[in-house]
């Protein structure tokens, strides 16, 4: 065991972990027994510190033209940042599911403190990390320190924000793509079903004929809406704040920091459009994204958008699908496992239901964002963790809920064409346009007076009222 010390008292830590005493007592304080930190917004951290130390180590670098100590206190600190940088690598390559991923990161999702939980986690595992690759014992924080080395120039209420508009940018280009992979699986639908009839429904009860390839088509527009939102709201989430500190300002008066301050910030969006493939820029005021998180609640509110389309066209599916004696039974989805413990036979729509409840999921996940972005006090919101675990959630489940959707659900599914030509033929639809000739009040009493009545004789009513 090794002992590690803070402000608060002293605390005892297996000799190989990775996380410090900080990460101890958000573990204890938070043991909600939730779940971790999502495994994405971490890599967005871990790739944060990454640009930070070769910042940092670049800048050292530059420093090397002086004599003497100074030129040796620039090459050790440009070594350093080197070491901060492999240990940054060593993470990212690690699977999310890796020994390396579950050991190290231990806090809680749900954590007082803006996030500063977790992102001391990421600084004390990324320096034990460097302290292991120079064989020197976790802990040894002398010689390579979690917020004076990984830390420096950060704080967590610039770094977690950025992180999150990352990690957030990456898993809506994910989910993007995913929502055209469905536009076009519902547009195929639309032209393989553009010539079969059926009958409309407006309210659940018979309108007037449509045909199964323009519903699908309906279904894709709202889809290719969504992926249209989505693309878009990119935008937003490239302005970050890093460089801004604990309230979004530089709150120092001395030139040669503010200078070297300007540099690092500089240098750390470079690094980070670098190693993100993201257009990110420095927010023209930092302290706006320190404080207001309106912008997720905006990301949200289009994942709600999606979920509300994906509920309409499962709920659709799922109705047409009913039967298969008793009910509409214009669609066949495919089978995928046995509906029922004490009816044989009985198969039920699974994947839209599935489908359905991730939606519903989304929409109360939407909910959380929406009040714990109100909830933020002058400079700084503290409950932006669950901002970002209900939002990452939002993306991930989305992303997967829509290519179960598409894969075992929209391409799997058949037109029943026999069920829609008898359900279209026995409703008296055709009555619609004898209104015009008799009047809307006369049809209406022909079809009440007409009960038990097929289409034929409903018809012939109809046409001898004209005469």
């Amino acid at each position: 065991m090794r002992t590690e010390k803070d402000i608060i008292g002293e605390l005892a830590l297996p000799d190989g972990a990775l996380y410090g005493i900080n990460s101890l007592r958000a573990k204890n304080n938070f043991a909600l027994n939730y779940r971790k930190t999502n495994p994405h917004l971490i890599r967005a951290i871990v790739t944060v510190k990454k640009a930070a130390a070769l910042t940092w180590a670049g800048l050292e670098r530059n420093r090397l033209t002086g004599e003497g100590e100074a030129k040796d206190a620039a090459f050790a600190g440009a070594k350093k940042f080197d070491a901060i940088v492999s240990a940054c690598d060593e993470l990212l390559s690690a699977p999310d599911d890796s020994e390396l991923f579950s050991d190290a990161f231990v806090t809680d999702a749900l954590q007082g403190g803006a996030g500063t939980s977790t992102n001391m986690n990421v600084n004390e595992v990324i320096a034990n990390l460097a302290l292991r690759s120079q064989g020197k014992d976790s802990g040894s924080y002398h010689l390579i320190h979690p917020l004076d080395d990984v830390n420096r120039g950060q704080s967590t209420n610039d770094v977690y924000p950025t992180a999150l508009r990352i990690a957030s940018i990456l898993s809506l280009r994910s989910l993007s793509d995913s929502c055209a992979k469905l536009q076009e699986s519902l547009q195929k639908k639309e032209n393989e079903y553009d010539g079969i009839k059926k009958l409309g429904r407006t309210e659940l009860m018979d309108a007037v004929p449509v045909t199964l390839g323009s519903e699908f088509g309906a279904y894709a527009q709202g889809i290719a809406r969504d992926r249209w939102r989505l693309y878009k709201i990119e935008e937003r989430l490239r302005q970050v704040n890093i460089g801004g500190a604990a309230v979004g300002l530089m709150d120092t008066k001395d030139r040669e920091r503010r200078t070297l301050h300007h540099k690092y910030q500089a240098g750390v969006i470079e690094k980070l459009r670098e190693l993100t493939g993201i257009g990110l820029a420095l927010s023209e005021y930092p302290m706006d994204i320190t404080q207001n998180n309106d912008v997720f609640v905006e990301v949200s509110g289009l994942l709600k958008a999606l979920s509300v389309n994906l509920l309409k066209i499962a709920g659709d599916f799922r109705l047409m699908n009913s039967g298969p004696a008793g009910g509409i039974g214009e669609l066949r989805l495919a089978p995928m496992q046995a509906g029922s413990t004490i009816m044989p036979g009985k198969v039920n729509p699974v994947i839209a239901e599935m489908t359905m409840q991730a939606a519903l999921k989304v929409q109360a996940n939407d909910y959380s964002i929406c009040a714990a972005a109100s909830r933020g006090e002058f400079e700084l919101n503290a409950f932006l963790p669950l901002i970002a675990d209900a939002l990452l959630e939002s993306l991930s489940l989305l992303e997967r809920t829509v290519f179960l959707f598409r894969t075992k659900c929209v391409e799997t599914l058949t037109a029943n064409l026999e069920r829609c030509k008898s359900n279209l033929e026995a409703a008296p639809y055709f009555a619609a346009a004898y209104a015009p000739l008799i009047g809307y009040d006369t049809v209406s009493r022909i079809i009440a007076d007409s009960p038990g009545c097929n289409a034929n004789e409903i018809l012939e009513k109809l046409a001898a009222g004209c005469r």
